[in-house]
């Protein structure tokens, strides 16, 4: 298949896809940082995603206007409204529909828990990177279209968390190992943007191994 990696500049996903033999392109309006210019289209990824060259699109959209522990900021300390995130977080949304109404046969949309979910639709599926195979936990939602749900791979632990005590209110707090370790060791925003929305290795394989081979799902929809 042709295979679009919508807003991936990290190629996790593209590559996999390589692996199994697909015409596979990231795209990004960043440069790529996966080793295969080749295989990048730096640029509008709406360009690409309307422009009726790919048979599956796999996305992957920012999720710094979406997700809802950015919720925090849509007010000001005063408790009015953040009018510019406001408008930002409308934005995104904008951008998610165009990517989910995209003219492409099969489309996989990920983040995490987000606003799309009241927004848009709820997704099809939640899933984790501990079920396939990384010992980590991400909440990753999936909106889909003529896709079937993924499979676990590989269920193993959880990983290790960090916890601390939050010095305003006294409370318990905790978040995976793997994110406190990114947050702690990245020097720019760009950088912790990027750890953030990392697809992980045994999710990316899951992808491109379920999702580029549909011959199970055409089999089954047949039955109906």
């Amino acid at each position: 298949m042709k295979i679009l990696i919508a807003c991936e500049e990290s190629q996790a996903t593209c590559i996999e896809f390589r692996k199994l033999g697909h015409e596979a392109y990231s795209c990004d309006i960043l440069e790529q940082s996966g080793g295969h210019p080749e295989w990048h289209i730096q640029g509008d990824c709406l360009i690409e995603a309307y422009s009726g060259k790919y048979d599956l699109m796999v996305a992957h959209p920012p999720c710094t206007y979406l997700a809802l522990s950015g919720n925090r900021w849509l007010y000001n300390e005063d408790g009015s409204k953040n009018e510019e995130r406001w408008e930002k977080q409308k934005q995104a949304l904008d951008f998610v529909r165009k990517l989910l109404n995209a003219p492409i046969k099969h489309i996989a949309l990920e983040n995490p828990i987000s606003v799309i979910s009241s927004k848009i639709r709820k997704p099809n599926q939640i899933v984790q990177p501990y079920m396939f195979g990384d010992k980590a936990q991400k909440s990753t939602c999936l909106w889909l279209k003529n896709l079937p749900l993924l499979k676990p791979t590989n269920i193993v632990d959880k990983g290790e968390f960090f916890e601390w005590i939050d010095s305003k209110t006294g409370k318990k707090k905790k978040q995976p190992q793997w994110y406190y370790d990114a947050m702690r060791f990245a020097t720019t925003p760009e950088q912790r943007r990027s750890l953030r929305s990392k697809t992980f290795q045994g999710m990316a394989q899951a992808f491109a191994e379920q999702w580029g081979d549909l011959s199970n799902y055409y089999t089954q929809k047949s039955l109906f």
